[in-house]
């Protein structure tokens, strides 16, 4: 009979275990959808990445290795090539590129150039970062390439050597809907951040609403305006690029760039379902990366004592830093003490070689190590030798 109470007891414990085993996990169902509803903006976009460009720091990722077509934000890596070319002196910005028939028969988004009609490299990368003019795009590819096939080729050696993993290309302006034309999101940043550091001028012209170009052709000359299609530059503070793109296959992507107070963040969205969404997806990254991030830089650094030579020509060798010492804050907190310490030998035997690393500096705050720089040498010392010696010697005498 008490065996027959005690059966009774646990059949009836058995349901209300149930129902408590099913409380704790609705609880933590719910604990982990309030976690992923703050870990990132929400957005509409499948693939999208949020970058600040100083670091190449990732701030926020979606999906973002997936392999998408990019449609015109492949124009960044056309005019990486472009100022590629600029700064390397084999092109200047005011020489004269002549329109092709293939050129002038691109679809999709054009400036309308004419075959045989001349423009300046400067105004044709207006047309290409403003209007995102396809046959702008493919005249500067056969202009500094002779051919689009031979630019393409340089299009994605330059994406291999920036480490673009899961990028390739067919064409300079990303007109085709071809399933061999691809990138992904992480590798949109990447080469949005290439320009942007290494080519800020480009913000000069990305930055700008409206701007008339000239057509001059046999049926004479006219006017052709010119507007952004990247809305941000207006209705978002701070922005100034970079890309828009969009076709049927891609969906519609961007690639925009904004700075306040020091802070450059690099937001890229892919495959949003209209030109709507990508903008408020795009505003949505960079407000959520300027709501949490702060950077630090160490731009006045203070000057580093010389290391000591053993037989060298010199007594000491300057040093310097090896590069500025930056740090992003992604959890909201600002970065305003910091800690320095400079670890070196205390003497060197030469020869000394300019550029070789001469020690570290190591930066803290509080306890946390925040990072490492290297310090270098700035300049060269060879090994004293005997005429050196003699030299002075006889200095002391006569000198």
């Amino acid at each position: 009979m008490r065996n027959n109470k005690i059966l009774r007891k646990k059949y009836l414990l058995l349901p209300l275990c149930f129902f408590f085993l099913l409380l704790h996990i609705c609880m933590i169902s719910v604990y982990a959808g309030q976690e992923n509803s703050t870990s990132g903006p929400e957005l509409s976009a499948p693939s999208a990445v949020l970058m600040e460009a100083e670091t190449g720091q990732f701030v926020y990722a979606k999906d973002k290795d997936t392999r998408r077509s990019p449609a015109s934000v492949t124009k960044i890596m056309t005019l990486i090539l472009i100022f590629d070319h600029l700064h390397a002196g084999d092109i200047s910005l005011t020489d004269p590129v002549t329109t092709s028939a293939h050129a002038k028969s691109m679809g999709g988004s054009q400036v309308f150039l004419e075959e045989g009609e001349i423009q300046t490299v400067e105004t044709l990368i207006k047309c290409i970062v403003i209007a995102s003019g396809n046959d702008a795009s493919v005249a500067m590819a056969e202009f500094i390439s002779g051919s689009e096939q031979e630019f393409v080729a340089q299009m994605n050696l330059r994406a291999d050597r920036l480490g673009m993993k899961n990028t390739h290309f067919i064409d300079c302006c990303g007109l085709t809907d071809s399933d061999e034309h691809y990138t992904t999101a992480n590798d949109i940043a990447i080469m949005s951040r290439e320009l942007i550091v290494k080519y800020p001028e480009i913000l000069d012209y990305s930055s700008i609403w409206m701007e008339t170009i000239i057509h001059e052709t046999s049926q004479g000359i006219k006017e052709f305006g010119l507007t952004n299609t990247n809305r941000l530059i207006r209705t978002y503070p701070g922005c100034r690029g970079l890309k828009t793109g969009s076709t049927s296959k891609a969906g519609f992507c961007l690639s925009a760039t904004a700075e306040r107070n020091s802070l450059k963040l690099i937001s890229v969205v892919m495959a949003a379902p209209d030109y709507k969404a990508r903008l408020k997806d795009a505003a949505a990254l960079l407000d959520y990366g300027f709501s949490r991030c702060s950077i630090y830089e160490d731009s006045t650094p203070e000057s580093l004592p010389a290391i000591p030579v053993k037989r060298g020509l010199h007594r000491s060798a300057a040093v310097q830093y090896g590069k500025t010492f930056r740090y992003l804050s992604t959890d909201g907190t600002k970065i305003t003490t910091v800690n320095k310490k400079y670890i070196h030998p205390a003497s060197v035997n030469a020869p000394v070689k300019k550029g070789e690393k001469a020690g570290e500096i190591i930066y803290f705050s509080g306890q946390k190590e925040l990072g490492r720089i290297p310090v270098i040498y700035s300049e060269s010392i060879r090994i004293r030798k005997y005429t050196d010696c003699l030299k002075d010697t006889l200095c002391t005498f006569w000198c």
